[in-house]
């Protein structure tokens, strides 16, 4: 099936420059790779990569096209998406020194059960949920994709489909190479262990950041 794709490798490239570019996904990867090692960060991304997972699904089905033509889907996505993220931000301001978070860097194999579980049930779920309440991902897939699938194209739906799960995969490895080098980092740097908490407040004031200039985005046109 002829799915009409054009310039892969160029969009490939592309992929992998955007994906390199730092922002709230890479900042959120990063802070648990730091703080908590690279099974956090890992379980991170993988949430950033399943609400990228759901953007694309929405948006072969129609529904990111709907939410960018309306002004008022838009408006209401984009308050939600403001308000998880100042909401998640407010969490790691405010948020009190673990001591137990170097130890965890150092051992995590002395940290299971069902306490370290749910840590990581709630990493996951913030990362994916900051993602799937962004409507500015969605409509990153609708103004992005398109441009590599020929007007000609005789399955335009799935060739979006296709394009849209080669980006989410080309960013995978991308993502743990960000878990990968700040874990390591965390392990060899006694300054970052010492000043996690800190680098966690400043993350959680981008992220507070990120939400404001998120809220006051234009609406789609």
């Amino acid at each position: 099936m002829d799915l009409g794709i054009q310039n892969l490798w160029l969009f490939v490239l592309a992929g992998w420059a955007l994906n390199l570019t730092p922002g709230p996904d890479v900042l959120y990867m990063v802070t648990h790779s730091l703080k908590s090692g690279w099974r956090a960060g890992a379980v991170a991304a993988a949430g950033i990569t399943a609400g990228c997972f759901v953007h694309v699904a929405a948006a072969t089905v129609g529904l990111s096209a709907l939410v960018s033509a309306s002004a008022t889907a838009f408006s209401v996505l984009k308050w939600v998406g403001a308000a998880y993220l100042v909401y998640v931000g407010w969490h790691m301001l405010t948020s009190k020194a673990d001591p137990s978070a170097t130890q965890f860097i150092a051992a995590p194999a002395t940290f299971q059960g069902s306490a370290a579980e749910f840590s990581y049930k709630k990493v996951f779920l913030r990362g994916f949920w900051t993602n799937v309440l962004n409507p500015k991902v969605a409509l990153f897939f609708l103004a992005f994709l398109p441009q590599f699938i020929s007007p000609h194209s005789a399955h335009p739906s799935w060739a979006f489909l296709f394009l849209g799960v080669l980006f989410n995969v080309n960013a995978i490895p991308i993502n743990l190479g960000y878990v990968t080098l700040a874990a390591w980092l965390s392990q060899r740097t006694a300054i970052v262990q010492r000043g996690m908490h800190w680098l966690e407040r400043a993350a959680g004031a981008l992220f507070i950041g990120f939400g404001i200039k998120l809220a006051l985005s234009e609406t789609a046109r």
